[in-house]
């Protein structure tokens, strides 16, 4: 069985979705996992800043807002009125839960519960139009198979016997369709995989039931050497191995959750990149095999802060850097990059949060000093240890671009460079005409 996972961008109107649902249905079962209808999340999210600042009337206007998108939605997806009747009854539930909370905001237990909603209501608008095109399909909901440890990772033993049981019951149908992004946690209340976490949901399910392979249909055709945003003359990559994707993800290439790599690597599933638009175009396909080419792709991340700490303590010291390394496992905060020297260490975050007490804490170990309005640029590809000039290679494309910090070695795919973010797009371009430009 294959697991085929949809975007909000792929569901933005009743067109697409019918689209999808011709992607879908292929002749043999699929386990097909959806977003929320794109724009849904944004508002969602709206509605709960707006309740906790006691904005109410605002929320409610929001919820209007919903209301006539689904509206038209219903309208123009369905020709039996029946079917479209339980559709409407099914989304107007679902908002009426939303306004109930607006009106009584202490009676929501978790903003979970109301971000939630987008991915009800996709899953079960796609379910009754395939029940309208007379196509056996099943609808399971996440809640049931997807949950949290009490150290938040998914329970992946619980989640293999629930979710084959479900499949199981259910021999007759064609079609799956779960709720990417949805989850509960250790004590059984609804909760979520963060933003992105739709591909990470899939990525769960298909290594759940031991899939063939996982699909993540999007509005672009594959993974690209740059960002389409940015750069212009962009090409898709075909073939990337696990530990490339999930480096470019991780460092910015918005097409994949970086964590939705894990599951899919540690059971060996073939993961494809597809393009709702054209669904005929080859894409990418990131496995255990790689193409041959050095370089492949260019990714950005923004937001970064530097932390460099100075101190003559380091100098033949067994255990300073673990002693540093604790101070971010303490307030649980991810490291991106690190660079060290013989008195300095240098390492940056993306996660400031708790960057106050991070501060406090080094400062101990010596002097402190942060930079913050800074980027990541990572060069991803297969930099065997035999490759000669692809170092060479990066840094003379970037001659124009004060770099902050180099690093190169830590991986055979990477090479990972620190810049000023006003200097971002121009690193991009720099570098797709030093390595990509024929």
């Amino acid at each position: 069985m294959k697991v085929l996972k949809f975007g909000g961008t792929s569901l933005g109107d009743a067109l697409r979705m019918q689209n999808v649902a011709e992607i879908v249905t292929f002749g043999e079962p699929v386990l097909v996992v959806l977003s929320a209808v794109s724009g849904t999340t944004d508002s969602l999210v709206n509605i709960v800043e707006l309740i906790k600042s006691n904005e109410f009337e605002k929320a409610k206007e929001v919820v209007h807002v919903l209301r006539e998108h689904y509206q038209h939605y219903t309208n123009s997806l369905y020709r039996d009125e029946l079917i479209k009747s339980d559709a409407v009854l099914y989304v107007e539930s679902q908002l009426q839960d939303i306004m109930d909370n607006i009106v009584n905001p202490g009676s929501y237990a978790t903003e979970s519960n109301l971000l939630a909603k987008g991915e009800l209501i996709s899953t079960y608008l796609f379910y009754c139009y395939l029940k309208q095109q007379k196509i056996a399909a099943s609808l399971l909901s996440s809640l049931d198979f997807l949950r949290l440890t009490k150290s938040s990772a998914p329970d992946e033993e619980f989640l293999e016997s629930q979710l084959n049981a479900a499949i199981t019951e259910n021999p007759s149908t064609e079609v799956f369709i779960a709720q990417g992004f949805i989850c509960r946690n250790a004590f059984g209340e609804i909760s979520n995989l963060k933003r992105g976490g739709s591909d990470y949901s899939a990525s769960l399910f298909a290594a759940a039931i031991n899939s063939e392979e996982v699909q993540i249909w999007t509005d672009i055709d594959g993974m690209h050497n740059n960002d389409p945003r940015f750069i212009k003359n962009t090409k898709p990559i075909r073939e990337l191995s696990f530990d490339e994707a999930a480096e470019l993800a991780y460092f910015g290439a918005k097409i994949l959750h970086p964590s939705s790599i894990k599951p899919a690597r540690k059971k060996n599933i073939p993961v494809k990149l597809l393009n709702t638009l054209e669904p005929l175009a080859v894409g990418t396909v990131i496995s255990s095999k790689s193409s041959n080419s050095r370089i492949k792709a260019v990714a950005a991340k923004s937001g970064i802060t530097a932390i460099k700490i100075r101190s003559s303590e380091m100098l033949q010291a067994p255990g300073f850097l673990r002693r540093v390394f604790e101070v971010f496992e303490l307030y649980h905060t991810s490291i991106d990059v690190i660079t060290t020297s013989e008195v300095a260490v240098s390492l940056t975050i993306d996660d400031t949060q708790h960057l106050q007490p991070i501060v406090k804490t080094l400062q101990e170990f010596g002097h402190v000093d942060i930079d913050k309005g800074l980027s990541i640029i990572c060069v991803v590809g297969d930099f065997v240890v035999e490759s000669t000039g692809v170092a060479a290679q990066v840094i003379q494309s970037m001659n124009d671009i004060p770099i902050r910090m180099i690093s190169y070695g830590g991986s055979d795919h990477n090479i990972t460079l620190l810049i000023s973010e006003s200097e971002k797009v121009n690193a991009l371009k720099a570098l797709h005409k030093g390595l990509f430009d024929e």
